[in-house]
């Protein structure tokens, strides 16, 4: 009565632990609950709302009705949020734009919008946010997006709160006996699905964290691609520097040279350092690879699924034996031995289901998720260096391109120059000074087709590139 009459507004539960006592009020449906975060989210309203002890606020069969629909046309998607090592499903109607999807994401995982970034089977899955939800690919428990956040998520939650299990009876009571063991069986199912849980979740992790490290060696090769991109074109910027500080002899004209030059090969000088940074990166990324081989093998080799449903059909044998028994009522002398003995067996089937959660189960997740913590924070540092690389190297390339422009106009002054002069000086040119003249003439000519050539070369190589 108090509880169907004095429940706050928003409670859905209320638990009296002793006669005429308090009542403790919940607002929340139990850790034991299935549903995902996503539906309790849609669910826990509407018990609230038709829970309500006042009359005026409690909700009518139309509004529970619509409430109902709404939630029942929703559409689920699978999330596995990769640094949180948390599995999530969003539900959203088919309508709705990817925008809003990011941001029901945002709102369960924590992480921004701006940080959040898609994996599917592996690859990357890049979403316009004027997109519809009923376009995102088909998802499961099993094959979920992956979620990478572009910020450091902390993994300490556990997916999983051990059941509880009741004390075995001491005394012989072939109907407590049976009612002890139908509750066994119930928590024994817990288990395996707890188990079977933490299987998928090591799946995932794995293969999330493979692919993360695979999408970052793509991006290794890029930055290695660019340096040798950067590499032509400061070559072909070197190779007009000499001839523009060559024929700078000849004329006057040879301003802002020096610096041009210092600036070329300071970042010359540079290159190298960045290679070795990115192969470093590339040898980690290695490393990395071989650890997660070794934990991939532990994970296919792992048998705690098969040997958890194999205690789980023991003990529903040893139930199914207390149910004859508890229907039979009084036993026999023989009967009575055999039953005490197949209680001896529960108990040891119950300590062995304990044992392989705990030392086995539970224990290969935490390590795996304590090398988890290792490769995000390595990965992280890794993906932030790559990404300032990748806006230094293309600006320096739009530099470059720059320098070379500007190079290519002083030494069209440089050429223009010693024509004038050239011009200025064949009326009074003695024969040998002429000779010499010509002879200077015919070598810068080499010099500028030779210099034409590698340009086009260098120009075409980019070009494919």
């Amino acid at each position: 009565y108090k509880i169907t009459t004095e429940k706050p507004i928003g409670a859905i539960a209320g638990i009296q632990r002793v006669a005429d006592g308090p009542i403790e009020w919940s607002y929340h449906l139990p850790h034991s609950c299935q549903l995902s975060q996503g539906l309790t989210v849609q669910l826990v309203p509407v018990l609230a709302g038709i829970l309500e002890s006042d009359q005026e606020r409690c909700w009518g069969f139309d509004q529970f009705f619509t409430a109902t629909t709404h939630i029942l046309q929703r559409h689920p998607v699978h999330l596995f949020s990769l640094q949180q090592a948390m599995a999530h499903c969003i539900y959203i109607h088919h309508y709705n734009t990817v925008s809003v999807f990011f941001e029901e994401v945002a709102s369960q995982t924590g992480i921004g919008v701006q940080l959040q970034h898609l994996l599917y089977l592996g690859h990357d899955l890049p979403l316009e946010g004027n997109m519809k939800v009923v376009n995102l690919p088909h998802t499961s428990p099993a094959q979920p997006l992956i979620l990478l956040s572009y910020g450091p998520e902390a993994n300490t939650t556990l997916p999983f709160r051990e059941p509880e299990t009741p004390v075995i009876p001491s005394r012989f009571d072939v109907t407590a006996d049976y009612n002890f063991s139908k509750v066994v069986v119930g928590v024994v199912h817990q288990y395996l699905r707890i188990v079977q849980l933490l299987h998928t979740h090591r799946e995932l992790l794995l293969q999330g964290y493979y692919s993360y490290m695979m999408r970052l060696r793509r991006e290794c090769g890029e930055a290695m691609h660019s340096i040798a991109m950067i590499t032509i074109r400061l070559q072909a910027c070197l190779n007009i520097e000499h001839r523009i500080h060559t024929l700078g002899h000849y004329a006057s004209e040879n301003q802002g040279s020096a610096d041009n030059s210092q600036k070329l090969q300071v970042v010359h000088e540079h290159l190298p350092i960045y290679a070795a940074g990115i192969q470093e990166f590339q040898n980690r990324l290695d490393h990395l690879q071989i650890e997660h081989a070794k934990l991939a093998e532990t994970l296919a080799n792992d048998k705690s699924c098969q040997k958890m449903e194999m205690l789980l059909q023991k003990i529903m044998a040893i139930h199914q034996h207390y149910r004859k028994d508890r229907f039979t009522g009084k036993l026999a002398y023989n009967d009575e031995q055999i039953h005490k003995f197949e209680k001896i067996h529960l108990s040891s089937h119950i300590k062995r289901v304990k044992s392989l959660f705990r030392e086995d189960c539970a224990q290969r997740y935490k390590e795996l998720l304590a090398s988890t913590r290792t490769w995000s924070s390595v990965l992280l540092e890794m993906q932030t260096r790559l990404q300032d690389f990748n806006s230094f190297s293309t600006g320096l390339l739009a530099d470059l391109e720059m320098s070379e422009q500007h190079q290519n106009k002083a030494l069209d002054r440089i050429l223009f120059s010693l024509q004038s002069k050239r011009a200025g000086q064949e009326p009074g040119i003695p024969p040998r000074d002429n000779d010499r003249m010509v002879s200077r003439m015919h070598h810068l000519k080499e010099e500028m087709e030779i210099l034409v050539r590698e340009l086009q070369c260098n120009n075409s190589i980019i070009e494919r590139s």
